[in-house]
């Protein structure tokens, strides 16, 4: 019979829960791409130090890269939202952690309209005729019937 695994770290790192997955997950749906950066067509990655303190908050974040026209402080902005778990700690010590990230810009793909495509229209004709009467009329009348369908 194996024995389990004893853990080997003394003091254990936060973890942010549902992992990279979920973080991934909130920086998607909230990010907001600046509007000067839109107009100037601005792309690329901004990389963040933020410190997570013993309560699991962001307590400072500093850029390491910029990327400038707005980016920089959006991206700050999304790392403030993060929350972390911290595991218990040993003897109550008040332990802060640094960790780096990127956030990457990618402009928005424009939705192009496509052109309008023109409609088949079939039309289709019917003629009904009626059989000679039996009883001579003075003037043969024919009915005709014609119907278009548009779709």
């Amino acid at each position: 019979m194996a024995r389990p695994k004893k853990d080997d770290h003394f003091i254990k790192k936060p973890i942010y829960p549902g992992g990279l997955k979920a973080m991934r997950q909130l920086i998607n749906s909230n990010l907001k791409y600046p509007k000067s950066a839109l107009s100037e067509k601005v792309e690329g990655s901004v990389y963040l130090r933020y410190g997570i303190d013993h309560t699991g908050k962001v307590s400072e974040v500093k850029i390491l890269q910029s990327l400038g026209h707005g980016c920089d402080e959006e991206a700050e902005r999304i790392v403030k939202m993060f929350l972390f778990e911290v595991p218990k700690i040993p003897r109550k010590m008040k332990v802060a952690f640094h960790k780096n990230i990127r956030i990457h810009f990618k402009l928005p793909k424009v939705k192009s309209t496509p052109k309008p495509q023109k409609q088949a229209v079939s039309s289709f004709n019917y003629t009904i005729t009626t059989d000679k009467p039996k009883v001579k009329a003075p003037s043969p009348t024919k009915t005709s019937y014609t119907y278009t369908i548009k779709y």
